[in-house]
C-alpha cells in the first residue's frame, strides 16, 4: 500500500479587494499515520503552558504574554521530522485578470494549485484538508480537487483521495499552518510592529536558514517558500 499523507492548506488575504498587497497560502503536511500523534502533542504543548486545550492557535493571536509558547511550537516543528510546511506568497499588485481571461476565483485556484503539485505524485495517496472560510467553501472544493486530479490523470481520485473543509479550531495541523503562513505574510508584508511576532520570525529564520523573503529550492523538504509576482505574461502562471 503507498504511503497516505495529510495536507492541511490555510490561505491568508485572498480577496481581490481587500487592500492588501499580499496573499499568502499555506500547507502543511505529515504522514497520515502519525497525524494523531502530532495533535495529541500539539495539544500537550498548549497544556504546559497552561493553555486549554480547545484554545485555537492563530497568527493574530500572538502576543508577548504567550511568546514562549509560540516559540514551543515552533520548535516542536522544526524537531519532528514527520512534519513539513511550504507557503506561497502572491503579490496581488499588477494583477491583469481581464488581459488573461480569468477571473480572480481562476487565478486564486492557479496559486493553490502552484502551493501543492510540488507535493503530489502518483506514488503516493492524499488526503487534503482546507480551512473553512466562507459559505463558498464547498464549491471551492470540488473545484480544487478537480484540478489537482485532472493534473495527474487522477480521474478515479485514487491518487488526491479527499479534498475536505474542516474547522480550524478543531485541527490542530491547521492551527500550525495558521501560524507558519502568518509568519510568512507578516515578513513579506514588511511588518515589524510586534515585538512577539518578530521574535517568533527571528526564531524561524535561525532554525530554518532562511530569510522568508526569497523563494527556496523547490525540493526544500522542511520550510518550502516560494515568492510569486505577476508581471506581464505571468497571471496565467
Amino acid at each position: 500500500m503507498s504511503q497516505i499523507l495529510n495536507l492541511y492548506c490555510d490561505e491568508s488575504c485572498h480577496l481581490e479587494r481587500d487592500h492588501h498587497p499580499v496573499m499568502v497560502l499555506g500547507v502543511v503536511w505529515c504522514p497520515q499515520e502519525k497525524a494523531r500523534e502530532i495533535a495529541v502533542r500539539l495539544r500537550e504543548i498548549k497544556a504546559e503552558h497552561g493553555i486549554h486545550k480547545d484554545f485555537e492557535v492563530k497568527w493574530t493571536k500572538v502576543s508577548p504574554a504567550q511568546q514562549g509558547f509560540y516559540l514551543h511550537l515552533l520548535d516542536y516543528f522544526f524537531d519532528d521530522d514527520d512534519l513539513h510546511f511550504r507557503g506561497w506568497v502572491a503579490h496581488k499588485a499588477g494583477l491583469q485578470h481581464a488581459g488573461f481571461r480569468q477571473t480572480h476565483d481562476d487565478w486564486y485556484y492557479k496559486m493553490m494549485f502552484g502551493l501543492l503539485e510540488p507535493l503530489l505524485s502518483p506514488d503516493a495517496r492524499f488526503r487534503i484538508y482546507l480551512d473553512k472560510k466562507d459559505t463558498r467553501s464547498a464549491s471551492k472544493v470540488k473545484k480544487l480537487h478537480d484540478v489537482l486530479s485532472n493534473n495527474l490523470y487522477d480521474f478515479n481520485r485514487s491518487i488526491v483521495e479527499r479534498v475536505q473543509v474542516v474547522e480550524s479550531h478543531a485541527v490542530e495541523q491547521l492551527q500550525l499552518a495558521d501560524l507558519l503562513l502568518g509568519a510568512v505574510g507578516y515578513v513579506n508584508r514588511g511588518l515589524s510592529t510586534s515585538s512577539a511576532k518578530n521574535a517568533l520570525v527571528a526564531r524561524i529564520r535561525e532554525r530554518s536558514g532562511y530569510s522568508l523573503l526569497r523563494p527556496t529550492l523547490l525540493r526544500e523538504p522542511k520550510f518550502n517558500t516560494f515568492i510569486w509576482r505577476g508581471r506581464a505574461g505571468d497571471n496565467a502562471a
